[in-house]
Formats: structure tokens, sequence, C-alpha cells
């Protein structure tokens, strides 16, 4: 219990400036944007939502707890890209053996992605950010890496339009920190942009080694900063 409370608060610890965008522009344009993408996308969000029931089954919505802004925890939604398909010892298959062809599909336009406009509009999430990652990997970041925490996680972000899941898990957290370093309006639409087209040609949908994307179990002392 003060393992994990002394993990949050270190991770709580926020160096990150907010200039003028990030204070008074960056929140009502997020707000904006996922309003009208919702409002323009819902009728695929329902056919999304009616071929996962009757594809997948319950639940459509798939959620699971993501460290946020300060590694505060908020439910991430996504639709449903896996069976539920256990072994025999009752434990959940590899992700290989329950991503179905379908799942493969929506993952591979981001399409399973959606349901964040909700996480954007409750304030969980930005348009542009770090992506919100698993919350067993907070005690793995090096100092540098946990940066990407003092901003709120994104919808898109630099690491997901300059390799996505091709890259290394340290060549994306660097990614995420130059986004830290360097927010700007002008950063922010360029990278809105350049996600559609990189959606569009279905670049770096998987890993050289994994279906998805390996797990980051913490970089090594030698590459640590």
């Amino acid at each position: 219990m003060m393992k994990e409370k002394n993990r949050r608060k270190r991770s709580s610890k926020n160096s990150h400036t907010m200039g003028f965008y990030e204070n008074y522009i960056k929140r009502p344009q997020d707000v904006i944007c996922a309003a009208v993408a919702f409002i323009v996308l819902s009728p695929v969000m329902f056919v999304i939502a009616l071929l996962v029931r009757i594809k997948l089954g319950s639940p459509v919505i798939f959620t699971q707890d993501r460290p946020g802004k300060d590694g505060k925890i908020f439910k991430l939604y996504k639709f449903r890209t896996m069976t539920d398909k256990r072994g025999a010892d009752g434990e959940l298959l590899p992700d290989e053996k329950r991503l179905t062809m379908f799942g493969k599909k929506l993952r591979s336009t981001s399409l399973d992605e959606l349901p964040e406009l909700f996480n954007v509009l409750k304030g969980d999430m930005s348009i542009v950010g770090p992506r919100p990652l698993l919350v067993r990997y907070l005690p793995r970041y090096s100092k540098r890496q946990a940066r990407r925490h003092e901003v709120r996680p994104g919808f898109t972000g630099l690491a997901q339009i300059h390799g996505r899941n091709s890259i290394s898990w340290e060549e994306k957290f660097e990614w995420d920190v130059n986004y830290v370093d360097h927010i700007t309006f002008l950063g922010d639409w360029r990278i809105m942009f350049a996600t559609i087209a990189t959606v569009i040609r279905r670049e770096g949908i998987n890993s050289s080694t994994s279906i998805t994307m390996e797990e980051f179990m913490g970089t090594t002392t030698k590459n640590k900063k």
C-alpha cells in the first residue's frame, strides 16, 4: 500500500510549464473537435457497435484502467477487438489467439479507438498527447520517460505518426517527451492531419515481433536516464 502511494506521489510531480495555448485554447479545442467528430462519426460508431455485438458478443465496449495526467487513473473506452477464450488453466489465451480477423481490421483502421472521444469530452484525455499505456508500466519508466505523464494522454501523438508500433518503446517515449516540451497550436494540428494520413496508409500497426506491441518491461540500466 505504501509502495503504491509513493509511486503515485512520484508520478504526480510535474515540471511541465503550460503556455498560453495549453492554458486557454487546447482544452476548448479538444472539446469542440471531439464533439464534432462524435456527431459526424456516430453512424459509423453505431455500425461498429452492432458488428462487435454480432461477431464478438458483449460487452461491446472494452474498458481498462490507464494512467492519465500526473499518473491519475481513469477508465479508457475502446471497441472490443478480442474474444474471451481461455486455456485449460482458466487463464486468458495470448492476444494473437484472441484477436479475430474482424478485430484486426478495427485495429488497423484505428476504428476501435473511436470511443476514446468520450474520454476526451470527459477531460481524461486530449486529442493530441502521449498515448495512455498500462498502469503496470508506471514503475518501469525511467525519470525521463515518466515525463510523458506531465500532460493529458492523447487520442494520437508524435509517436503515432513516427512509426506507431513499428518503433521501440524507447523511441516512442522520446517522441512523447519531445511533445511534452514542444506543445503548440500548429504542432497539434500537424499531428492530427499526419495521423489521418498514417491511418489511411495503415502504417506501423504491428511491431516486428508481435501482432500488437510487446510488453514494456523497462529500459536497460545502460540506456536509462
